[in-house]
This record gives C-alpha cells, structure tokens and sequence, in this order.
C-alpha cells in the first residue's frame, strides 16, 4: 500500500456510470493529482467472461486507481479481485449502494443493504484473495431498514472480515417508487450519522459522499472524516474538483488556470486520436470546464455541435478561443 495511496483517501471521486471511463479520468488526474479515482461499476461476472481490455484498461497515469465491483456471487467477486488486482489496480470496491432496478435484479447494489452477512462473506472472500485494499461503499440504510442502528450492525458485521474503509453515501435508499437520480436527491442527508460513526468507531476508515457540491461543504467535513468522495460536482463542475485538491494537498501553490488545466490534456487527447479514437470520447468529459465563467457557454455550444465530426484537438483549441471573445 503505497504513500500516495493512503494520501489519495482524503479525497475521491465518485464512481459514475457513464461518467467516470479512462478519458474522463485522466482527464480528473490533471484536475486533481493527489484524488484517488475510481472506474465505472463492473459487475464481476462481466469481469470474468467480458472484454478485458475494454472493461478494465486504463493509462498508467490513472494512478491512484479503484476498481469497483457489482455482484454478490463470493467466488466471481473473488476471482474479479484477482483479475483486477493483476491489472494493476490500486484498490478494490464493492458496489452496496446502487439502487437501479436493473443491479436489484441482479441482487446487487443496495438492495446488499438488507443481507450485511452475504456482504460479509463476500468481502471475506475477496480479501483472502488479494494483497491489496478491499472497500466497501454504502448507504446509510434501504427501505424501511432506516435506523443508525440497522447501519451500525451492518457496518460491524463487514468489519469482522478486516475491511476498514467504508465509503458511506450518506443518503437511505429507496429500492421501489424513485429513480436512482431521485435516490441521490429525495432520501434527506444525514451527515450526522457518518459523523457519529467515526466518532464511535475511531479504527475505521470513513469517507463521507453524498451532496458535496461545494468547496467549502466539503473542507467542512473534512475534520470530522477519514476523507471526502465527491461525484456530480467533480463532473458537472471540473474545476471546482481542482480547487479542492488545491486546498487539500497543495495551498501552499498556485491555483491553475481552466486554460492551463485544460493543456495539459492535450497530450492524452491527441495520443488517443492517433490510435483512432475519436475526440467527442474526450470533449464529452470537459464541458463544463468553463461552468458560470465567461465564455462558457460557448465553450460548451462549440464542443456540442462540433466534436462529432472533428478529428482532433482543433476543435477543443476552436473552443478555448471561444471563450476569449
């Protein structure tokens, strides 16, 4: 387990389906150089039998990294663990908190919420079958499971295995009558309860997602927790995802330029336009660079319109001057 590893804990980003591939990554690491990322959900199965390369590849600049894992099958979540392990992966994560209807039916997701002993052994499976950290992310409960009681009795159980980092979207879950948009909005917050975890269980690791959409929100947190995992904001908002990594790891530093940031992309976009992928993979992860700045819309409308014919950086160079006018 690496110093840059353990560092990179203070500050994540969320895993986000359809969000958060390799182009969007790498593009987050030049936000945020000490964050520890994380890919899309994989179930193990597909870890398993799928296509390797498209399903775990990534840019060795990636690093920190996590692995996220769906499923609840002890053995396919062990044998992905090795898998994900033997690509390189710096961590390995278990997926309890998704409530879409489609992870229910698989019975994984939050719906694990309700069979902490299941989790139990499947995250005792999965550390015996690898050397590096095993994690756990949560909700604070599912359904009419809604007690701090329920939560702590949950958490203990997959304690017992030797997990020590759990990752807790401070939100209940409701698996039938919202959507998993209307999961992340309705349940109301209770930061209270991740607070009164670590309080209460000082030898855990504890990260606090949900609702983070500030700066400041975050760095508020921050004393109270083990480190902050942050998703909609470092997406819809990229910029404020290096303001945070700024205050965190290096205040001591200039603060970069949206145009500077946006630079040192460059390289990466241009290395994957000459193996033949096309540039609206990388413009898509980088619209609101510019959010509520001058020119943002501009940047946004030319990227929109133009990035599914363009061959290459042009465009993104066509839409940073944009932004100057």
């Amino acid at each position: 387990m690496t110093t840059a590893y353990l560092e990179s804990q203070t500050l994540s980003v969320a895993p986000m389906m359809d969000w958060t591939d390799t182009h969007c990554r790498s593009f987050h690491r030049i936000l945020a150089p000490h964050a520890l990322l994380y890919t899309e959900m994989v179930h193990a199965q597909a870890v398993i039998h799928g296509d390797r390369d498209r399903l775990l590849g990534f840019d060795q600049g990636e690093h920190p990294l996590a692995l996220q894992l769906g499923g609840s099958d002890r053995l396919q979540l062990a044998e992905a663990s090795r898998i994900g392990e033997q690509w390189g992966y710096d961590e390995i994560n278990l997926n309890v908190g998704c409530p879409s209807d489609r992870v229910q039916a698989g019975r994984f997701g939050a719906c694990l919420m309700k069979e902490p002993a299941l989790v139990a052994d499947c995250i005792g499976a999965m550390i015996a079958a690898v050397k590096i950290p095993v994690t756990v992310k949560c909700r604070l409960g599912v359904d009419e499971l809604e007690t701090y009681e329920h939560f702590t009795d949950f958490i203990d159980t997959v304690a017992k295995t030797g997990c020590n980092t759990f990752v807790v979207h401070a939100r209940k879950a409701w698996l039938s009558g919202l959507s998993p948009k209307e999961n992340r909005e309705i349940p109301p917050l209770r930061y209270d309860w991740v607070y009164e975890l670590k309080k209460q269980r000082p030898h855990l690791k504890v990260l606090l997602n949900g609702g983070l959409s500030t700066v400041e929100a975050s760095l508020e947190s921050l004393p109270r927790v083990d480190g902050v995992m942050i998703g909609r904001m470092a997406y819809h908002e990229p910029y404020r995802l290096h303001l945070l990594d700024h205050a965190i790891y290096t205040s001591h530093l200039p603060v970069e330029t949206r145009e500077a940031l946006l630079m040192k992309y460059r390289p990466y976009v241009e290395a994957q336009c000459s193996h033949g992928i096309a540039v609206k993979h990388m413009t898509r992860h980088i619209l609101g660079l510019f959010h509520s700045q001058p020119g943002g819309r501009m940047f946004r409308q030319v990227l929109s319109e133009k990035a599914h014919r363009a061959q290459g950086w042009e465009v993104i160079e066509e839409a940073l001057q944009a932004t100057k006018i």
